[in-house]
């Protein structure tokens, strides 16, 4: 995936497939502060493309025996909810997915996680609920600019008539510690639908005014959009920014632990 025979819809499913082993030296201090950490915090994750609620399910768990409200989210047409997958889905139906839950749960004083593609409708639902939104944490996530896709951001063809875009066949050989990880993460996979990324995105900056925000970036995974999202934040003082320089992009499977310490420290 990362080769120069690389196609682009390996690209784009390297963007939840890759996956390595997750450790931050430099980031240890954050880490142990969050182990002090016991308030009750509230947790909404969105997930990248062909993942569900299942991607996050390691660090869900650990986050709710700690006491955490956490609500895993699965977006229209994705997983468990793959049998809504039609033409008609955009990315305002993902933005709706994650303002009707925080609204219809009445959530307050919430960290919105996003993972990858889930930086896109994360992103705009921020433009409905920000008032209710305490902090954030971009993981390895798009950093979607007013009126920019996801489609134009990474460069790749959407196949005219093509309602979902089908998951990759295969990931890197060095993806997962686990191969076992690899092959359910594979089996758990699921059409994506196209729609959702060919619709910009409409910002008018309220991602930017949430009080607290954390960037991770997990270079192993080379991809200039997450890159230039980086050098964004790294730019912004208002970010906090980490660089795992040794874990692929699914970090919240393959290092659970260290995921869920680094939220309860950027929430």
């Amino acid at each position: 995936m990362i080769n120069s025979n690389v196609t682009r819809r390996m690209v784009i499913g390297g963007l939840l497939a890759g996956a390595g082993a997750a450790t931050v030296a430099s980031s240890s201090a954050f880490i142990d502060n969050a182990r002090a950490q016991s308030a009750q915090k509230t947790f909404v994750l969105v997930p990248g493309a062909f993942y569900g609620a299942w991607s996050w399910h390691r660090v869900t768990d650990r986050l709710e025996k700690q006491g955490h409200k956490v609500y895993p989210l699965t977006l229209t047409g994705l997983a468990d909810r793959s049998h809504l997958l039609n033409k008609d889905i955009t990315l305002d139906t993902h933005i709706t997915d994650i303002a009707n839950l925080i609204e219809w749960e009445d959530l307050a004083d919430i960290c919105l996680v996003a993972h990858s593609y889930g930086g896109y409708p994360a992103s705009g639902a921020l433009e409905r609920i920000g008032n209710r939104v305490s902090s954030i944490v971009w993981v390895d996530a798009l950093k979607p600019a007013d009126g920019q896709s996801f489609h134009d951001e990474l460069g790749f063809k959407v196949e005219d008539g093509v309602i979902g875009a089908p998951p990759p066949k295969a990931v890197r050989p060095d993806a997962f510690n686990d191969p076992k990880d690899a092959a359910w993460v594979l089996s758990k996979m699921t059409p994506h639908p196209t729609g959702t990324w060919l619709q910009p995105v409409k910002l008018s900056g309220a991602r930017e005014r949430v009080a607290k925000k954390t960037y991770i970036r997990l270079p192993k995974f080379p991809l200039a959009a997450l890159d230039k999202a980086l050098g964004e934040c790294k730019a912004d003082k208002s970010w906090t920014v980490l660089e795992n320089t040794t874990s692929g992009h699914s970090v919240m499977i393959n290092e659970p632990d260290w995921l869920t310490n680094v939220l309860l420290q950027g929430s």
